[in-house]
C-alpha cells in the first residue's frame, strides 16, 4: 500500500487522484526538469510526488502512460534540489525510449528505444556514492539502465515524476510504489 497523500508536491498537477495502490495523474503544459545542457534552459517545473529517503534504499514504481507528444515522460526520480537530481523512466522521443537524466548543475541524457510496452517497472538503489537505476519491460527481467554518482551526504527525496515539454494532458499511471532497504547484488 502506498499513501500517496502522505508524500509531497513539487509543481503540483492540474488533476490528480490516488487510491493505496493507484496514482493517476494529468500533466500541466510546458512542464519539464532541465538544465543548462545544450538547450540553456533551465526548467523545473515537472510534477514530483515524493517523499524524504534514507541514505540508503531501495525505490520501485509500475507507469504506465498515454504517450503521445514530443517529450512526454513518467517514472522515479531522486531530487535533492533544483540543481542535484536524478531522474528515470519512459520518454516520448519518436517512439517510447527508456530514459535517465543525471544533474549535478548540468544535465546529460540518455535514451534507449524500448516499442510500446503496456506498461514498465523502475527501481533506484542508493548506496554509498552511487545510485543504481534499473528498469523492467513486461515479460523480461530486470536490467541496468544507469550507474551515477550522487554525494553519499546528499540528503534527498525520492519519488515518481511527469512532464510534458512540448504539450500537456499526458495522463500517467503509477502503481505499487514501495520505499525499502537497499537490494545488494550484482548490476546486471
Amino acid at each position: 500500500m502506498t499513501d500517496w497523500h502522505g508524500m509531497t508536491w513539487l509543481n503540483e498537477p492540474p488533476r490528480w487522484s490516488a487510491d493505496q495502490r493507484v496514482l493517476r495523474l494529468w500533466t500541466a503544459q510546458d512542464t519539464d526538469f532541465w538544465r543548462r545542457t545544450h538547450y540553456g534552459f533551465t526548467h523545473d517545473s515537472g510534477h514530483f510526488l515524493g517523499l524524504p529517503a534514507q541514505q540508503t534504499f531501495t525505490a520501485q514504481v509500475r507507469v504506465r502512460g498515454a504517450y503521445t507528444a514530443l517529450y512526454d515522460q513518467a517514472g522515479l526520480m531522486l531530487r535533492a534540489g533544483a540543481e542535484h537530481w536524478i531522474k528515470a523512466g519512459v520518454e516520448f522521443v519518436g517512439q517510447q525510449q527508456l530514459s535517465a537524466v543525471v544533474t549535478h548543475g548540468f544535465s546529460d541524457w540518455s535514451v534507449c528505444p524500448v516499442g510500446s510496452p503496456a506498461f514498465f517497472d523502475l527501481k533506484m538503489t542508493r548506496q554509498g556514492d552511487a545510485l543504481s537505476v534499473h528498469s523492467r519491460l513486461p515479460d523480461a527481467d530486470w536490467s541496468l539502465l544507469r550507474l551515477a554518482y550522487l554525494p553519499p551526504d546528499l540528503a534527498a527525496s525520492v519519488g515518481v515524476y511527469a512532464c510534458s515539454p512540448q504539450g500537456g494532458g499526458f495522463e500517467v499511471v503509477f502503481s505499487d510504489f514501495a520505499l525499502g532497504p537497499a537490494e545488494t547484488g550484482a548490476l546486471y
